[in-house]
């Protein structure tokens, strides 16, 4: 793992730092405050066992990356939200990305607008325990709730930071607080609210919703605990007077799909559009080179509405 200076871990937790079995790589996470942005250096590779790649249904294998991102000091709720499309969700404490999308649509046609939900358990793409696969670029990137590394942090029932999202919010896995705005009260699982739609596709592949693509759920409001970004305001162990903060669920969207905030440009993906072999790129911000250690403590950005 590479050296980070500092008086705090990285989001609060030190990761542990060690190379999957099939790459001589480890762990690397880096993270600096400069200004009102918080930059984060990682090389993608995880800091628990992965699965066997490639494999049969995914021929890539784990590779280093050079990502750069940032994310505000101080978030923002945004007036809108903002559909994350394509581009990665955000970054686990690891360094490794939360990607939802994938490449394969309906005919092998993006136009289509029929894309194949990755854990929708019709389509097999060699995924792990972890529910992470890897790039044709080598990148490895989660798909859903990455249960070795919340299970290596010894919190696998508790409510748990797991990462940052793009618009600087912080990622948790799927338990939080039974009342969002009292830290005493009784953990659960998170419900997303989107459900599977009732009836028939209108076109495309036709036949009855049943999960395969994304576009075959919907979002139904106040059927489970989570807004369509599938997060809340409240309060979480960091952040004891409240934040806007997401979850990842068992459900779809298993990792959310849409932004409260405003998204840094910095997470949008480099190189093939949607369909295309491609991976995770460079962000377009311009921070310091990569490896400057040390960073401050997380800031508190309030409750906003």
């Amino acid at each position: 793992m590479g050296v980070i200076s500092g008086a705090v871990p990285l989001f609060g937790y030190p990761p542990p730092g060690f190379g999957p079995t099939d790459t001589t790589a480890t762990n690397q996470v880096k993270l600096v405050i400069k200004g009102n942005y918080r930059y984060i250096y990682a090389n993608g590779i995880p800091d628990h066992l992965a699965g066997q790649f490639p494999n049969r249904n995914n021929p890539n294998a784990i590779r280093p990356q050079h990502y750069e991102y940032r994310v505000p000091v101080e978030p923002k709720v945004a007036r809108n939200s903002t559909p994350c499309q394509h581009s990665i969700f955000g970054i686990a404490v690891n360094g490794v990305v939360f990607d939802p999308g994938t490449a394969e649509f309906w005919n092998r046609d993006f136009r289509s607008g029929w894309n194949y939900e990755a854990l929708s358990g019709k389509i097999n793409l060699g995924l792990d325990q972890s529910n992470a696969h890897v790039q044709p670029t080598g990148a490895y990137h989660y798909h859903g709730l990455p249960h070795a590394l919340i299970s290596r942090q010894g919190k696998e029932n508790e409510m748990t930071l797991i990462g940052v999202a793009a618009d600087g919010f912080p990622i948790y896995s799927q338990y939080g607080y039974t009342d969002p705005d009292d830290a005493t009260s009784k953990l659960l699982k998170m419900k997303s609210s989107y459900q599977i739609k009732k009836g028939s596709r209108p076109g495309g592949p036709g036949g009855h919703y049943d999960g395969t693509f994304v576009a075959d759920y919907e979002f139904v409001k106040d059927s489970g605990d989570l807004d369509e970004c599938n997060g809340r305001l409240g309060v979480t162990p960091e952040y004891p007077d409240g934040i806007y903060h997401y979850y990842l669920t068992e459900a779809f969207p298993f990792i959310p799909r849409y932004f409260r905030g405003t998204p840094d440009p910095s997470f949008q993906k480099r190189g093939p559009g949607p369909g295309q072999p491609g991976g995770p790129g460079r962000g377009a911000f311009g921070p310091p080179p990569f490896g400057p250690p040390g960073f401050g403590r997380p800031q508190n950005t309030g409750r906003g509405r």
